[in-house]
């Protein structure tokens, strides 16, 4: 039995925070800059234009924070990502070293915001170590150490195999890269600090407000929700993996994707302290990306992929979520699962996210499962733009923002052919790298 008997299909993280909203705030007729998605690109949009002085409404269609931001792993690079593409050639290498410094700005950026606004969230700037999936991985991580290093001052090393069980307490890769600038959180306890930073500003966030319709209205939009109607100067739209058909233009552009998470019952201290030695959170070099580390307090592992390529229950996920775990950890095995949860991240075609403007609105997506700190970035730089801040700049704002002509936003068909395709290439890589 791998369920603990208190077993939920629920985000472990909404036992210290669960998103609610008691006061329903009333849609404004008017307001400067309406947000529309309330997870951490919305709210540091939002907070962003507070701090330069330009009036913002958050509208969000459930409780904020009801998605992915109060649901992810909770993990946090100080570089942009580093796996391997899963469809897509990538951007030219000038346009990626850019992304790449661009993405610790964002680091650097996330750690002022949680100490600016004293955001309790179980800060862990520790580190992650990402596991070589083969030999081949392993002299490839060799380069990405070099260029991540040069570009984001990240603090990164290759580890070979025989020194691997200094970071982490599993035979499972060969050898790994460790990224010094790294880090976790508690993904639900950052999104309510974000929250309430938006409280103290006066800034309205009005829930269980879905739009339904967005119509140009002069200079401006007419935003219809179903709690009422406002007229917004500039519109921002901050939906990511829950981006539906109000804005086809993004919806076709966003590929809805669902990774899974379980947490194990409580653990002996011994042994988390040996899965984990230097509290590091860690991933590895598949296309299909394994992601997990200890919870806040050190007691749990929280372990997060996807399996299967069809949309399934948490609870029908989590044996085979337990399987990969185990097989890195055998030492897990008969530890009880007391969480499991899912919620929509998206993907973009080029797999990088975006930040700019079409068709007149403004919009920050595409976090490609790596949000936390690229959400607040993104958020924060529109903002900026908005304000017309002098000398933006942000490479995720260059070179548009790609679609394809074969693909509407139905993403039930797509996700399989991708997901088997990008299985069968990591399963070579293991086997012949």
């Amino acid at each position: 039995m791998i369920f603990a008997s208190g077993y939920r299909e629920y985000p472990f993280w909404w036992e210290a925070f669960e998103p609610a909203s008691p006061d329903l705030a009333d849609v404004p007729r008017d307001t400067r800059v309406a947000v529309i998605g309330a997870g951490y690109a919305g709210l540091a949009t939002a907070l962003e234009l507070s701090r330069l002085g330009i009036e913002a409404t958050v509208i969000d269609a459930n409780d904020p924070g009801f998605g992915a931001s109060t649901r992810s792993g909770g993990m946090v690079a100080g570089t942009h990502a580093i796996k391997k593409p899963l469809i897509s050639s990538g951007p030219d290498a000038e346009r990626a070293d850019r992304m790449m410094s661009d993405a610790a700005d964002g680091f650097d950026l996330l750690q002022r915001v949680i100490e600016d606004e004293g955001i309790e969230c179980g800060w862990h700037r520790t580190g992650r170590f990402t596991g070589a999936w083969s030999k081949a991985h392993l002299r490839d991580l060799e380069a990405t150490a070099e260029r991540v290093n040069r570009l984001c001052g990240a603090n990164a090393h290759v580890v070979p195999p025989e020194r691997q069980r200094d970071e982490i307490g599993s035979d499972f890769y060969f050898g790994g890269m460790v990224t010094g600038e790294a880090a976790h959180l508690h993904p639900a306890l950052y999104f309510k600090g974000l929250r309430d930073a938006c409280k103290r500003r006066g800034i309205a966030v009005c829930a269980r407000a879905e739009v339904t319709s967005l119509k140009r209205n002069g200079s401006g939009w007419s935003v219809a929700t179903s709690r009422g109607e406002t007229i917004a100067g500039d519109v921002v739209i901050a939906t990511n993996g829950y981006t539906g058909d109000v804005t086809p233009q993004f919806k076709r552009r966003l590929i809805p994707l669902r990774p899974y998470i379980i947490a194990t019952e409580p653990l002996p201290a011994d042994l988390a302290r040996s899965l984990s030695p230097k509290n590091r959170s860690f991933s590895d070099t598949k296309r299909i990306v394994t992601f997990y580390r200890l919870s806040c307090d050190g007691r749990r592992m929280i372990f997060g992929s996807r399996v299967k390529w069809r949309d399934i229950t948490p609870t029908e996920m989590a044996p085979l979520l337990y399987r990969l775990m185990t097989d890195r950890y055998p030492q897990l095995k008969g530890t009880a699962i007391s969480h499991a949860w899912t919620g929509n991240v998206a993907l973009t075609l080029d797999e990088q996210p975006h930040a700019g403007q079409l068709d007149g609105l403004h919009y920050a997506l595409g976090c490609n499962g790596s949000g936390v700190a690229m959400m607040t970035y993104l958020g924060t730089q529109v903002a900026r733009k908005i304000a017309g801040v002098a000398n933006y700049a942000c490479a995720f704002d260059e070179g548009g923002f790609p679609d394809h002509a074969l693909y509407s936003g139905n993403a039930r068909w797509l996700l399989p052919v991708i997901g088997n395709g990008v299985r069968l290439r990591d399963w070579l890589d293991r086997k012949l790298g």
